[in-house]
């Protein structure tokens, strides 16, 4: 059978890591740079931001109770909330391991770090596995957090504490902030980010989720508990701007679903034998590689503003050496 030739669209450096042909660049929002801007839509909507909308959907629609269940908070809902948000991950977050990982659909193909997680064992890792401390860290404490916000978002909601509106009431503005879930997703990323790579909370907390060097999709949501409550707190933003439940939901899922294309490890998702999805993945892969690098994924242009974007290219790579050069330099005793 026919293949996708990843030559075409990159290349391998040395070690055998895959290189992208294509720059990364900022969203072309700062300024809107109109013909640019048209062009970059389509991709900011399809197809991750469709797919988490529609599943806040799908969860609105039929599972999320009646609001006199949610007034209180009863262990009984919001253990059936957990099964279903573990019964959702492990189906969207499992069909890309199976895929890509297992039955190694692409082989190889467009994967950045040539090797597979499964190949290598670590004592760094639960039972020198990456994937088995990632799939455990993910049900144990990042699905719980997921679940326990939703609840109390759900919860403050029921109860009218915040500035909850209907889209009776306000549906142009309601559409507006549904829009910029992402872009507010990304600020509160952005910020919390830089947070955690601070020395201490780097070494307690945030060092455990960049154990994956190489990221494989179990490795989205493999974090320290205290770093899954600060990323999924992004919900609770909708309980202090005027909002509504739904898209504080879409929210939640853009958070908890959107870990995965970033972590995915691969910059393309075959399908057929001529194409293939963008996964959009490198950026945030070239800060597991580098550490001090692309803290957002360039939709906000924070890392632009500060002067940690990394593009891709070897100007970016020398830069990021001098800068830390100099902050070692800065760093170092007098």
């Amino acid at each position: 059978m026919q293949v996708m030739d990843e030559s075409v669209h990159g290349t391998r450096d040395r070690r055998g890591h895959y290189v992208p042909n294509k720059t990364l660049k900022i969203a072309p929002l700062y300024p809107p740079r109109w013909r640019e801007t048209l062009a970059w839509l389509p991709s900011y909507f399809l197809p991750w931001n469709v797919v988490f909308a529609a599943s806040a959907v799908l969860y609105w629609v039929f599972f999320i109770p009646p609001v006199e269940v949610l007034q209180t908070l009863e262990i009984g809902w919001i253990l059936r909330l957990y099964v279903i948000n573990v019964i959702a991950v492990a189906l969207f977050y499992g069909a890309f391991e199976v895929r890509l990982y297992v039955a190694r659909a692409q082989e190889g193909r467009f994967k950045f770090n040539p090797r597979f997680p499964s190949e290598v064992k670590s004592r760094q890792f639960w039972f020198r596995s990456q994937n088995v401390e990632n799939i455990l860290r993910t049900f144990l404490y990042g699905v719980t957090v997921w679940t326990l916000s939703a609840a109390l978002m759900l919860w403050a909601w029921a109860n009218m504490w915040g500035n909850w509106l209907s889209f009776a009431e306000a549906p142009i503005y309601l559409a507006i902030v549904a829009l910029f879930v992402s872009f507010l997703h990304q600020a509160h990323f952005y910020v919390i980010h830089r947070l955690i790579h601070t020395p201490w909370l780097y070494k307690h907390v945030h060092a455990i989720h960049h154990k994956s060097v190489n990221p494989s999709p179990w490795s989205s949501l493999a974090m320290h508990p205290f770093e899954h409550v600060l990323y999924f707190a992004s919900v609770f933003w909708h309980v202090l701007l005027p909002s509504h439940p739904l898209i504080a939901l879409y929210q939640l899922h853009k958070a908890g679903f959107g870990a995965i294309p970033g972590h995915i490890g691969f910059e393309k998702i075959e399908f057929g034998e001529d194409k293939a999805i963008d996964a959009h993945a490198y950026g945030h892969y070239l800060h597991h590689k580098y550490f001090e690098v692309n803290y957002g994924d360039g939709l906000v242009p924070f890392d632009k503003l500060f002067g940690t974007y990394h593009d891709g290219t070897p100007e970016a790579d020398a830069a990021m050496r001098a800068r830390l050069k100099s902050m070692r330099t800065e760093a170092a005793p007098s």
